[in-house]
């Protein structure tokens, strides 16, 4: 009888510890939320896969930082199983207005302004799914994904002019180090063998935005505050500077009579070697001290 009992009260605990039906369903209305969130963006992801391989010389890193945002957060999930997973309704204070701006932008057709919103439904259908606890695990990667983000070409070409200009500067400084003698007017550098122009892919920006990405990813996994400040300050100087060297040697190359070079592979190759002179530095300044072991 009191087998009968026990069994009894144990599937009542079960009854009670049974889901109600609005709990149920919650899960599965947040997936369908999800869902439409994407179907709603799909023309946005296709806009920006459009910006990130329309040259390698200014979105191309963003078609990174998704899947590396996706690791990131993957990873820092994996390490804490034991945090709740009860979705929040605060994600509804992001997700309602990134669906009216991403409503405004389907009006005027700017599709960045989509982008933007899409930015800002991610974490709101986040909080929805996963809950608080959770999403604050993963704020940095659901901020890395602003990386992604395309800056409008009205914001890129004063900077491009101004960095043209620190190129063109510092290589006209340099340029008597190795006896060369030039004149600088603007961004227009004339030596004895011809005249170096210093345009806007010679500017550098693309390896100053690419830098400024790998800064904020090392300083994610720097060890301290102070390597992390470090690292931060330390991108737009080394990204200039390794670009100063670029256009200081393709001057050289004009000055000594190898200019038909700059029309050849070599030209572009120096560019990516920027990112050759700059990314490692910055990974460099960001590793951990190596200390010594007491014996």
């Amino acid at each position: 009888m009191s087998v009968t009992v026990d069994a009894v009260a144990g599937r009542g605990a079960a009854v009670d510890q049974r889901a109600t039906p609005a709990e149920r369903w919650r899960r599965p209305l947040l997936l369908l939320v999800g869902l439409e969130a994407l179907v709603l963006f799909g023309p946005t992801v296709v806009w920006l896969w459009d910006r990130w391989t329309i040259s390698v010389w200014q979105n191309a890193h963003g078609m990174f930082i998704p899947p590396l945002a996706a690791w990131l957060a993957w990873e820092a999930l994996k390490s804490r199983p034991d945090l709740p997973t009860e979705g929040s309704r605060w994600g509804f204070a992001l997700l309602v207005p990134a669906l009216a701006v991403h409503a405004i932008d389907a009006g005027i057709h700017t599709q960045l302004l989509s982008a933007l919103a899409l930015l800002l439904a991610l974490p709101g259908i986040a909080l929805l799914l996963i809950g608080v606890p959770r999403v604050r695990l993963i704020a940095f990667p659901l901020a890395f994904l602003a990386f992604a983000i395309p800056i409008p070409l009205g914001f890129i070409e004063p900077l491009q002019l101004v960095l043209r200009q620190i190129a063109a500067s510092a290589t006209a400084a340099m340029l008597p180090v190795f006896g060369v003698m030039v004149f600088r007017e603007g961004t227009l550098l004339d030596t004895t063998a011809g005249t170096v122009s210093v345009g806007d892919a010679c500017s550098g920006f693309s390896t100053l935005l690419a830098a400024m990405t790998v800064a904020a990813l090392v300083a994610y996994m720097a060890p301290s505050w102070r390597q992390r400040l470090l690292v931060l300050v330390a991108a737009a100087p080394v990204a200039i500077a390794a670009n100063i060297l670029r256009v200081i040697a393709l001057t050289l190359m004009v000055a000594w009579g190898k200019g038909w070079l700059l029309g050849t592979f070599v030209h572009p190759l120096s560019g990516m070697l920027t990112f050759a002179l700059a990314l490692p530095v910055l990974f460099w300044l960001g590793q951990p001290a190596k200390t010594e072991v007491a014996r």
